[in-house]
């Protein structure tokens, strides 16, 4: 399966946006990092507003309930869960699959609720094919014995985002393009690039072992869509990236996966003016985040 043109399949979206909402069958996302600077909630917002999915698969690390101590959790992030609500409403199938930095969640697997549900890994039949949707974490050798070198991490993580935002923002007022930090330590150091290599075989021989076609993943920040071969048969892996630096998301229609990457230049022509005011959103936006956080949480817990 080959890669689409990031750039045909915006052409797409702004000819299909004149005729409303485009349908996708299957979406996931992963790796929206909310509560941290890092999260381009606007982007993802505008995403959202484009397409009308069958069935939403938030593949892991939605709420980074690790950062949550920080105290943000500003508009536009509280406007992701809005939508995602939305959503539901309107008869979207959403799973929400648990990673790493959400895993206090874990103890609420196969919680339902309507439509929404709460899962730590997912089997789907798609036309006829055997799909396994997975956070990815349980493979991360230094999440399952060092929590706190990874807690450390994303810390340190954070604070790059955070640098990279203002960098590109004197980048910008001289007119030059943006950069990528993060992406350019992952890209220029070997060990970084083996542990995704790693990552991405581990996931496709994990999936040839349960017999399925193929394996959805996050975790890595990395979006990818390849076949990969194993002793026991080809595996089509797939990984759906991040919102923080490439904004992009897996869409399945018509048999096939495509990779989309969400074009940010669409963004300073966008308006909220479509938008209705929501007496309920609003009462949540004015909210801290330990507030938002305990309201969120209590249809588990019971009170």
């Amino acid at each position: 399966m080959r890669n689409a043109d990031p750039r045909t399949l915006h052409y797409k979206l702004m000819i299909m946006a004149k005729e409303g909402k485009r349908r996708v069958e299957v979406v996931v996302i992963s790796d929206l990092h909310l509560g941290t600077y890092g999260c381009r909630a606007d982007a993802l917002v505008a995403y959202l507003k484009s397409i009308k999915p069958g069935v939403l698969i938030l593949n892991g690390d939605i709420i980074d309930i690790w950062q949550f101590k920080k105290h943000y959790f500003p508009a536009d992030h509280m406007k992701v869960v809005k939508h995602i609500l939305n959503m539901l409403v309107k008869g979207t199938q959403v799973y929400y699959i648990t990673g790493n930095h959400d895993e206090m969640f874990r103890k609420f697997e196969n919680f339902n609720l309507g439509s929404f549900k709460i899962v730590n890994q997912l089997t789907l039949s798609l036309d006829g094919k055997s799909t396994w949707f997975f956070h990815g974490d349980v493979f991360d050798l230094v999440m399952q014995n060092s929590k706190w070198l990874a807690k450390l991490g994303a810390v340190g993580y954070d604070g790059l985002i955070l640098l990279n935002s203002w960098v590109n923002h004197l980048l910008k007022a001289v007119g030059r393009k943006p950069v990528r930090l993060s992406q350019r330590v992952k890209d220029n150091v070997k060990a970084a690039l083996k542990y995704i290599d790693d990552f991405e075989l581990t996931a496709a021989n994990h999936g040839a072992k349960r017999e399925v076609n193929a394996v959805v993943c996050g975790h890595i920040h990395k979006p990818q869509m390849r076949t990969i071969e194993t002793g026991k048969g080809d595996v089509l892996y797939l990984n759906s990236g991040d919102w923080i630096e490439n904004l992009t998301a897996l869409e399945y229609n018509n048999k096939q996966w495509v990779l989309h990457h969400f074009d940010v230049s669409t963004l300073e022509n966008s308006t909220d003016a479509d938008e209705k005011p929501d007496e309920a959103t609003d009462a949540l936006i004015g909210m801290n985040s330990k507030d938002i956080f305990k309201l969120m949480t209590q249809e588990f817990y019971g009170n």
